[in-house]
């Protein structure tokens, strides 16, 4: 569970005669505004022990508002900055992803995520770029959440490839933030990718107890809140406005589903479906070169907008 902290109340209290007059201070942390307002409050022994606990009582609170104030002694000086970025390659080792005629899901996500790092590099020297797997290698869903915690990255990419049964001919890009399903395809979009959490030891364990095949188990996204929400909305439909204006791809919009690996990650994060490998023309296209470097270009795209967005609205 996340808490979102707005703001912090502390109370500096004196003693006079048989009165205690408080000072109540609330320090807004989206702002750095301080509110003060007074007020008295008459006590007897059953509400007051001792002079002692109340001067500890202040001494706590005042260093308190010490503490809350110095962190906003820059304010408005420092501007946040997205310094870093952690790109997956969704599946890997054994876990093969989606199948198409003559290539596996693991292959064409590391090739674009690879692609994708190596233009940050060249172009945006101020970010550091962050792999969860550089080669051909199974890592857990929770492994890759980790990844992202421990390096507290400003902004998570995870990269697939789409899949549909024999017959269906749908093709197109899809770019995922995390929340509840409102369709048929994006459950089923979110139970493909969260399977992966069966080939892992003591999933049960790691994820509480879900199990991705039963629907019951997606109840608990209908109470998600997530501070990144917003900035990874941003992120996602800046990437599917890449795709279709810049890339020419079939865009089917920004979508929300109950993916763990998004659930996991404490930053704006998104799952990029880049097409479908089921499709036999997308398929060609997600393994040539041009189109893992068209793919990884409008990624890219998206990502400095997004960053300069929002470094000049810091």
């Amino acid at each position: 569970m996340e808490i979102l902290v707005l703001g912090v109340w502390a109370v500096l209290s004196e003693q006079h005669n048989n009165h205690i007059r408080h000072v109540s201070t609330y320090f807004d942390l989206s702002t750095g505004t301080v509110a003060f307002q007074n007020f008295e409050r008459k006590f007897t022994l059953s509400t007051l022990n001792s002079d002692a606990v109340m001067k500890n009582i202040v001494r706590a609170l005042g260093m308190l508002a010490l503490l809350v104030l110095g962190a906003f002694n820059n304010a408005g000086t420092t501007k946040y900055k997205v310094r870093k970025i952690i790109i997956d390659a969704g599946h890997g080792g054994y876990d093969s992803g989606a199948l198409g005629k003559f290539s596996k899901e693991k292959d064409i996500a590391l090739q674009i995520a690879l692609e994708l790092g190596g233009i940050l590099k060249k172009h945006m020297q101020d970010v550091e770029v962050v792999y969860t797997r550089q080669t051909d290698v199974f890592v857990t869903l929770h492994g890759r959440a980790k990844i992202a915690n421990k390096k507290n990255a400003d902004v998570f990419i995870s990269i697939h490839c789409n899949a549909t049964p024999k017959g269906d001919a749908a093709y197109g890009t899809e770019t995922y933030t995390m929340g509840l399903h409102t369709s048929r395809h994006n459950l089923e979009v979110a139970k493909r990718e969260n399977e992966v959490i069966l080939m892992e030891d003591n999933y049960q364990a790691n994820y509480q107890g879900f199990d991705p095949k039963l629907p019951e188990s997606y109840i608990l996204f209908s109470l998600y809140q997530n501070a990144y929400n917003d900035n990874s909305l941003k992120l996602a439909q800046n990437i599917q406005h890449q795709f279709e204006s810049r890339v020419g791809r079939k865009s089917r919009g920004v979508k929300q589903a109950g993916l763990l690996l998004l659930w996991k990650t404490t930053a704006p994060s998104v799952l990029v479906e880049v097409g479908f490998i089921t499709h036999p023309q997308e398929e060609k296209y997600l393994n040539s070169k041009s189109g893992q470097a068209y793919i990884a270009s409008a990624i890219f795209r998206a990502f400095r907008d997004y960053k300069n967005e929002l470094e000049a609205n810091s």
